[in-house]
């Protein structure tokens, strides 16, 4: 009936609750809806869908990536010859840069993680990339006045474009999982992700065809004393267009963002609104609070109706301070946290590994500029995407704890060799060990603790409860950057750097071996339904598979046959 139909529904994502409008019975409805998505072959519609939400990783990957190289560019117009500097960014300066985008993040990951829980999946999803949009815009026309530096004006916008990207986390991951067959959810979660390797490579091939537009500008300068008028008024163009491009893939996923349906589970789930409630208390006059200790109704008279606690903060606390419930949230913030301590530590190692392949160091501005793009470039395909989708590839056979313990291991160990063997290891050691603690990252813990908390919490704290756990990882990704990244230079000689590297990469082998103990806390969830996930480690009830269940029960029992028969 008309009654029943929702809004919303797109190419990539499909209203599944108005193929079943016509049912009356809002569990029953449910009940339908998610057993065609959970059932559903993997095909055209899935891909679709992995596109829309994985745009806005490869637009966050990008907008991160991109800044690593545009500080490079900042560093000749705002600190080079035409100031009387030397093109050397002060490192407070550079890393109060780098570490706004995440100070952003956070907010947003818990904002937005938050948000939808309380109002809806479909009510704020499109939001974060017009937010995105806008600070990347704003980002581009900014410049130096008497009244606010240019710095100031950066890190504003940066921060507002990392509320925007914080969002994308929780919103994409849990629609993504509400969305995905149980076959292949990890593979489609995974895939999203995955869109972040694309985005720094793309972030690489940007910034290679900006520099290689404006050589000739570019290559007559031999040093940064060079580097003035016409010199630095392309590489102020060339960062703007660099930060600017990354708006446009936003642009491109906005519409089918904005007209999604609210996923079924939501909806007759969390939705006081939907009429799953009133239903329920038109037919039996009452709703019984789920526990742990309940069982399925016995009396034939009169069936009990169940409905999940209401979202709350006391609920919150109440369910996750019960250590069977916290120690999954404990395992996946606590294994992001400490994953994105070493992750986001490896970019401090960029200008070593680029310089041990030949692709730093140089005093022209051309081909500085020219080898840092390809040096990134090169470092990105040979060790982060192919993990990415090896990942992919094997996380519904091998399984999220399998990747993700396996991951750490390996991860302590390359740390481990880094740290006690740096001195033995020469350029070309250096650089294996390099890509391989890259792809491990990735063929590893960076993709399942984005995937986990999209999957192993119940629905009204799905989203809530990624945010923080995506939250605690760009804490880490924070210390990382202000507290270990100063630590690559401490006590060094004038004439030496990174000679503390050794030490730092020490640190985040203990990083790693903590990651195995909080992966110990998780449990494997391949190829079981979301519900079954929240029956099983969150004591909920099916309440449209019990009320099916007990239906075909009656039904068995006025016929006289076996219920499975019916």
């Amino acid at each position: 009936m008309a009654g029943n139909k929702t809004e919303g529904g797109n190419a990539a994502f499909h209203n599944f609750n108005n193929d079943f409008a016509h049912i009356d019975d809002p569990h029953e409805r449910r009940r339908l809806a998610l057993e065609k998505i959970d059932n559903a072959s993997f095909g055209w519609y899935h891909i679709r869908a992995i596109m829309v939400a994985g745009i806005g990783f490869m637009t966050d990957s990008f907008d991160i990536f991109a800044i690593n190289i545009a500080t490079s560019m900042f560093a000749y117009v705002y600190w080079g010859a035409s100031v009387g500097g030397n093109a050397t960014i002060p490192s407070s300066t550079s890393t109060l840069i780098k570490v706004s985008t995440s100070v952003g993040t956070v907010i947003g990951q818990l904002f937005f993680g938050w948000l939808a829980d309380a109002v809806g999946r479909k009510k704020i999803y499109g939001s974060e990339l017009m937010i995105i949009i806008a600070a990347t815009i704003g980002q581009t026309i900014i410049g130096e006045s008497p009244a606010i530096t240019f710095v100031g004006t950066l890190v504003f916008w940066r921060i507002i474009m990392g509320i925007g990207i914080g969002g994308d986390y929780p919103l994409s991951s849990i629609i993504t999982s509400e969305f995905a067959t149980t076959k292949w959810r990890g593979a489609i979660m995974g895939a999203v992700f995955a869109n972040q390797g694309w985005g720094q490579l793309l972030g690489g091939i940007v910034s290679l065809v900006c520099v290689a537009a404006w050589k000739n500008t570019l290559i007559v300068a031999e040093d940064v004393s060079e580097c003035v008028g016409p010199c630095i008024t392309a590489i102020d163009q060339m960062w703007r267009i660099l930060v600017g491009i990354g708006a446009v893939p936003a642009v491109s996923a906005l519409y089918f963002r904005l007209t999604i349906p609210e996923t079924p589970r939501y909806a007759l789930n969390v939705d006081n609104d939907d009429s799953a409630e009133s239903n329920e208390k038109n037919q039996t006059g009452e709703i019984q609070q789920v526990t742990d200790n309940d069982s399925a109704p016995s009396n034939k008279d009169q069936e009990e109706e169940y409905q999940v606690p209401k979202a709350s903060f006391k609920d919150f606390w109440s369910h996750f301070g019960q250590w069977k419930h916290g120690k999954i949230l404990l395992g996946t913030a606590g294994s992001w946290f400490l994953l994105d301590v070493a992750y986001y530590g490896l970019s401090l190692n960029n200008s070593v590994i680029l310089g041990a392949i030949g692709y730093a160091g140089q005093k022209n501005v051309y081909h500085n500029l020219f080898n840092t793009c390809v040096g990134n470039i090169i470092i990105t395909c040979a060790g982060a995407i192919p993990g990415y989708w090896f990942s992919v590839a094997t996380i519904d056979t091998l399984g999220r704890k399998t990747i993700q313990l396996g991951g750490f291991i390996i991860l302590t160990a390359i740390f481990c060799i880094i740290g006690f063997a740096y001195d033995k290891l020469g350029d070309h050691g250096l650089l294996a060990l390099y890509v391989l603690a890259q792809f491990f990252c990735n063929f590893g813990p960076n993709v399942t603790t984005f995937i986990y908390p999209g999957e192993i919490f119940p629905t009204r704290y799905r989203s809530t409860a990624h945010g923080m756990s995506a939250a605690s990882g760009k804490i880490g990704a924070i210390i990382a950057q202000c507290v270990l990244g100063p630590l690559i230079n401490h006590g060094c000689p004038a004439d030496q750097k990174n000679c503390w590297l050794n030490h730092v990469m020490q640190i985040f082998a203990l990083f790693m071996l903590l990651g195995i103990f909080t992966t110990l806390l998780l449990p494997e969830t391949k190829r079981k339904t979301l519900e079954e996930l929240a029956e099983t480690y969150h004591g909920e009830i099916d309440i449209g598979k019990l009320r099916y269940e007990q239906a075909q029960a009656k039904k068995a029992a006025t016929e006289g046959i076996a219920p499975e028969d019916v």
